[in-house]
């Protein structure tokens, strides 16, 4: 496993240069009711060719992570700081015109939300050209013939007519599919998913996350993909960072957040999971309560009023600010000792999976 998810510099020296390194990053957002601390002290890497998976309730700081990194941020209210790095060159200090050109050259985004992130007044295959034209410089029929090209990679029917329809006359599967194009077509190196597959069916959410990996293994680009449902990213992520209140609260690779996980936030979002494989004679536990108000966050650990377990810690939850657990497989913000947490999730916790 070569992805790195860190809060803290890792120890030893990694196999290579991360392609990305988000340090210390943290989004605040000033209203009339105080400060919305929307990502607070967030930290990982990815290396060149992996997929990190980013997962976490709504409010959790998972879009508004990945939108500072695009930097869509600046020009508004919106307090930033930290690094972010990609290639070794932190994003934040870039002007505004050296930052477009990386956008769609270095790195793209795909948006939950295609109907909306496409222009209803122009062609898809306008926009996609566009995109392209924007970081080379060909003739317009040169560009319409790789639109044609990368609509058909992503598997429109019929690309040479699609590519002069409106984004209304494709179903919510095909406008997928052309935010796809349109993030690829300058062969990024990395490319975030944004709750790419909120508005699909079953059957066609697994048609574009089958879609996702096969061109990243296509193209060697590395992926964040980030979304509140776990299903999504068990077959695709090699690793997972669990968000929750803007933070990062575990982290490691999928087989480790699926069949051994330490946080109980991460006990909860997999008891929430509906199973497909099995006859399941329980009621799916949802968490219970709801997502902290990030203006006025809990104190000590920001789950501990929702937490089942936080009598277990007796050192005061609702204190002490748990900090990275060293001692754990891998690494949890966590007051509950280790082995307590093995024996709770193996009696309380895994059976009912």
């Amino acid at each position: 496993m070569t992805t790195t998810v860190s809060e803290q510099t890792p120890s030893g020296s990694p196999p290579s240069t991360p392609l990305l390194s988000v340090r210390d990053l943290r989004v605040r957002f000033p209203t009339e009711d105080g400060i919305v601390k929307a990502v607070d002290g967030l930290s990982f890497e990815l290396q060149q060719g992996e997929i990190l998976g980013i997962v976490g309730e709504s409010g959790s700081g998972k879009s508004v992570t990945s939108q500072a990194i695009m930097g869509l941020y600046r020009g508004t209210r919106a307090e930033i700081n930290g690094m972010i790095t990609l290639d070794g060159v932190d994003l934040l200090t870039l002007r505004d015109e050296e930052l477009r050109k990386r956008r769609g050259e270095d790195i793209a985004m795909i948006f939950q939300d295609p109907l909306s992130a496409l222009h209803p007044y122009y062609t898809v295959g306008n926009q996609i050209m566009e995109a392209y034209c924007v970081h080379h410089d060909v003739p317009k029929q040169a560009a319409r013939e790789k639109t044609i090209e990368m609509l058909e990679r992503v598997g429109i029917p019929s690309p040479a007519k699609r590519i002069d329809q409106y984004p209304h006359e494709f179903s919510g599967g095909m406008r997928q599919r052309a935010m796809i194009a349109m993030a690829l077509i300058n062969n990024p190196r990395l490319i975030i998913a944004d709750e790419p597959t909120t508005a699909l069916d079953v059957t066609v959410q697994a048609q574009i996350l089958e879609l996702l990996v096969s061109l990243q293994q296509e193209f060697n680009s590395s992926i964040i993909i980030i979304t509140h449902d776990l299903g999504v990213v068990a077959e695709m992520a090699n690793d997972i960072l669990v968000m929750y209140a803007g933070r990062a609260v575990e982290r490691g690779s999928a087989d480790a957040l699926f069949y051994a996980p330490e946080h109980p936030y991460t006990w909860g979002l997999l008891s929430s999971m509906p199973r497909m494989d099995r006859l399941r004679l329980e009621r799916l536990k949802p968490i219970r309560g709801n997502p902290p108000s990030l203006i006025s966050p809990p104190s000590g650990c920001t789950f501990h009023p929702r937490c089942d377990y936080r009598d277990d810690a007796r050192l005061g939850c609702s204190r002490i600010v748990p900090e990275f657990d060293a001692s754990s497989p891998h690494p949890v913000r966590c007051l509950i000792d280790p082995d307590d947490r093995k024996t709770i999730f193996e009696t309380d916790i895994r059976p009912s999976l």
